[in-house]
């Protein structure tokens, strides 16, 4: 049988934890091993997990950090702990996932190439929890509702929700950038697997229930853009990430691309978001720091407060 490791990276959300541990042990297909990343958690959650007898679980494993590592770090870290305990495939979610009953029999029965990536649908209720953009069957379009996503379908990127990716494919581009903390990680290494020639699918039919994001669109000549929702500290990682992506992967559009859409998200954010002078901030320093090249858990280096 292949082997499957459920990695799940946690902070400070104990509740959630529960329902997504459970939702995973419920599971149609079972996976051979969940992995925890807790980043250094302190409102009991490695306490939930000895009481509850997580920890005593066949199938179970935990890395309690030291540090907060973000999303980022713990996905990097988990999966490089997933494939040295001989982990085939590796099914990434985040604490506030939770998988229906038969999530992962219905990924597994579209994961048939190591060399690509696979993905559950993130779902709340009938819509997607995130704007989801099909690459097929043309034409190339953005959808909103889970009944719009095919049983099977190539997509631009997928997030770290439900994201199963294999072994070999991990050996050849290496592991998610922890130097991203959050945002925009799983974006990047989409971007890094299509430039080693892997294609990116979601399995319409492998559900897992995830709170919606808070998109919106702004109107340009031309095109829409899409937007989010963001709190200050999340507006300095959503910008310096994207510049942090086309700096690496992109080359010129860093210019002509993504800091002429990175001015525009700016001030759709000072016209419909509250705190304008944090958003600025948190804006501006983005900027600065993702034009140089600067990684890691910067928001508190600048001042900026959740």
């Amino acid at each position: 049988m292949t082997h499957v490791t459920a990695l799940v990276v946690t902070y400070n959300r104990r509740e959630l934890l529960q329902r997504c541990l459970e939702a995973l042990t419920r599971q149609s297909r079972l996976p051979e091993r969940i992995l925890v990343v807790d980043n250094a958690s302190d409102d009991g959650t490695r306490e939930f997990l000895e009481s509850d007898g997580w920890t005593s679980h066949p199938r179970f494993e935990v890395i309690a950090l030291s540090e907060n590592t973000g999303g980022a770090g713990g996905f990097s870290i988990g999966l490089e702990r997933a494939i040295e305990g001989g982990s085939g495939w590796t099914w990434m979610m985040d604490d506030d996932a939770e998988p229906h009953i038969d999530a992962l029999e219905q990924l597994m029965r579209v994961a048939e190439d190591p060399e690509h990536i696979y993905g559950s649908l993130a779902s709340s209720g009938a819509s997607t929890s995130w704007l989801t953009t099909l690459i097929t069957p043309l034409p190339k379009r953005e959808v909103e509702f889970a009944s719009d996503v095919p049983d099977c379908a190539k997509v631009q990127s997928l997030p770290f929700l439900g994201f199963l990716i294999h072994s070999q494919l991990v050996e050849r581009i290496g592991l998610p950038d922890a130097g991203y903390f959050i945002a925009a990680d799983d974006v990047e290494y989409c971007v890094r697997a299509q430039k080693a020639g892997a294609e990116i699918v979601i399995a319409g039919k492998s559900r897992i229930e995830h709170p919606k994001s808070r998109p919106y669109k702004i109107q340009l000549p031309g095109r829409t853009l899409t937007c989010l929702a963001l709190p200050p500290w999340k507006r300095y990682y959503d910008t310096r990430n994207r510049l942090l992506i086309s700096r690496t992967h992109y080359g010129t559009k860093l210019f002509t691309h993504t800091l002429p859409g990175s001015l525009v998200r700016f001030l759709a954010a000072m016209l419909k978001e509250p705190r304008r002078f944090a958003q600025a901030h948190a804006f501006v320093a983005g900027c600065f720091d993702g034009l140089l090249g600067l990684k890691g858990k910067r928001h508190q280096k600048w001042g900026i407060r959740p």
